[in-house]
């Protein structure tokens, strides 16, 4: 399987009659590739995947052959064999390694099956992703022989009776790691593996000194924790008087925009970002270019993508999907519009609703940005606000009042027979709290048209509730979500939105 992709020049292709090497065309190969290597597994064989690799046309038969999947169907209806050892199932072999998975709501953990094909579909896009630093201007060579300081969830693995492993996809990913990346991972494999989060901080907070960083990939929230810490403790005036060397931050997982502003504060000189959508089903995006709006969708490796509108059609209002929707390949989408993301993968992951929306930046590079989730989004009455619209709301809001708000959440309230929207922003700063809800009201009106009508209607008033940052971190620590893989979650509906409000009252908020 080649590593670097040789792309025929347009002209000489023409001249050799060999096919274009469209969007569209890359996704078909993926798709025939998945389905031939599967289609001896009960699920292919379910589905008849040799039927739809002898039809006319591939994608069409599959969508109308094999049904859609939301992560307790296919759990219920596949993948809880190969928890029992059962081969073969919705791919070839054993499953040895599952990541596990909770989202950002769920309290429950999911069983995400990892195999060989789907680390070494990741790990090729990783290489790729690397490559693609050449098209950054002014990169500091000797910056990519320094360490990497991976800021993940425990690598250690816990084994099952059955004969698999399960934990955290970064440990999964670390065991597998080839033998000449080591050196450069750190906090290494001891440290790595510490499962209690503020033990691992600690111990990074004291080895800080002995590494030479000129990577930083993590989630933004507990990178910019583990920085303050590692200031603090040196009593540094910026973290570059440690890390001299410190050139990049490679985030995913949330918007970094919120985060921007107090974490650029810890820097003595500017980084360069490099955003990823790396999922516990497979490595799907990364930024492959300076200052681009979006990340190319990885389209000719491991992953075929299928796009559903998220609107009212396909979707009802807790966001759960339809049993039939709308479901678009990459030659017909559009840019602008919200998509939910049907994946299938090397890893038997069959039209699988992965829960984020996407949106198409630039159709012809598919590149995309991630919009929000498909259950957190507030729709009362019909505003549609996602969790796009609400971080370019907090963004503007904390530029306007020259503040730092790296956390916040939103919750649908009654109010006055009618209803309201509460939110609650992580700000150490000082702040007027029915400044920054005007601020944050405003631009929401000119970002999004159904929440300006509603604004006039049945969406009668904006709370803001600021509150230190600790109290955002308390919480998800008292949920036992707390690590590098966990994110809060922008959007509170139902039984986290009832423990959030007996959290804040336990606390005197």
């Amino acid at each position: 399987m080649a590593i670097i992709d040789f792309k025929v020049p347009a002209n000489i292709s023409k001249a050799l009659g060999l096919p274009p090497s469209t969007p569209k065309r890359m996704q078909l190969k993926v798709l025939k590739k998945l389905l031939r290597k599967a289609r001896f597994t009960e699920f292919g064989q379910a589905y008849r995947f040799d039927e739809i690799l002898l039809g006319k046309h591939i994608g069409k038969e599959f969508q109308r052959l094999v049904p859609t999947y939301n992560y307790n169907k296919i759990y219920k209806e596949w993948w809880h064999k190969t928890l029992e050892g059962i081969p073969d199932v919705c791919w070839p072999g054993k499953v040895k390694y599952y990541a596990l998975s909770s989202g950002t709501s769920e309290s429950s953990s999911k069983y995400i099956p990892i195999t060989n094909d789907i680390l070494r579909g990741n790990k090729i896009a990783m290489i790729k992703q690397l490559l693609g630093l050449r098209n950054y201007d002014d990169i500091p060579v000797k910056a990519l022989s320094k360490g990497w300081l991976t800021l993940g969830g425990s690598t250690e693995l816990e084994r099952f009776s059955a004969g698999y492993y399960a934990g955290d996809l970064s440990g999964i990913t670390a065991k597998k790691s080839p033998f000449w990346f080591q050196p450069f991972y750190k906090p290494g494999k001891k440290i790595a593996k510490e499962k209690d989060w503020n033990k691992k901080l600690e111990e990074i907070v004291e080895k800080a000194p002995e590494w030479d960083i000129s990577f930083l990939v993590g989630v933004p929230a507990w990178i910019q924790m583990c920085l303050e810490m590692i200031i603090k403790k040196y009593n540094l005036k910026n973290i570059h008087e440690i890390w001299p060397n410190l050139t990049f931050f490679v985030h995913g997982g949330v918007s970094f925009e919120p985060y921007k502003k107090g974490f650029e504060q810890l820097l003595g000189k500017p980084l360069i970002y490099i955003e990823t959508y790396l999922a516990s089903e497979g490595f799907i995006a990364y930024q492959d270019r300076k200052d681009a709006k979006g990340m190319r969708l990885i389209i000719n490796e491991h992953i075929f993508f299928e796009f559903v509108p998220f609107d009212d059609k396909n979707f009802d209002t807790e966001g759960e999907m339809v049993s039939k929707p709308e479901a678009l390949m990459i030659h017909e989408v559009e840019e602008g519009k919200d998509y939910a993301l049907l994946i299938s993968t090397s890893a038997g992951t069959w039209r699988y609703l992965i829960g984020d929306t996407i949106r198409f930046t630039d159709k012809e590079k598919c590149e995309i940005i991630i919009t929000g989730r498909t259950k957190h989004f507030l729709s009362l009455v019909g505003e549609h606000l996602s969790v796009d619209n609400m971080n370019k709301a907090i963004q503007v809001a904390s530029e306007q009042l020259n503040i730092s708000i790296p956390e916040f959440t939103v919750a649908g309230v009654p109010y006055e027979s009618f209803f309201a929207h509460q939110w609650y922003v992580a700000c150490d700063d000082a702040v007027d709290k029915v400044q920054l809800a005007t601020l944050i009201d405003n631009k929401l009106k000119e970002l999004n048209d159904d929440y300006a009508v509603e604004r006039k209607s049945a969406l009668k008033a904006v709370f803001v509730e600021p509150l230190p940052e600790e109290t955002f971190m308390h919480f998800m620590h008292q949920r036992g979500k707390i690590g590098g893989q966990h994110k809060f979650p922008r959007v509170l509906k139902g039984k986290l939105l009832a423990d959030w409000q007996a959290y804040l009252k336990e606390i005197g908020r």
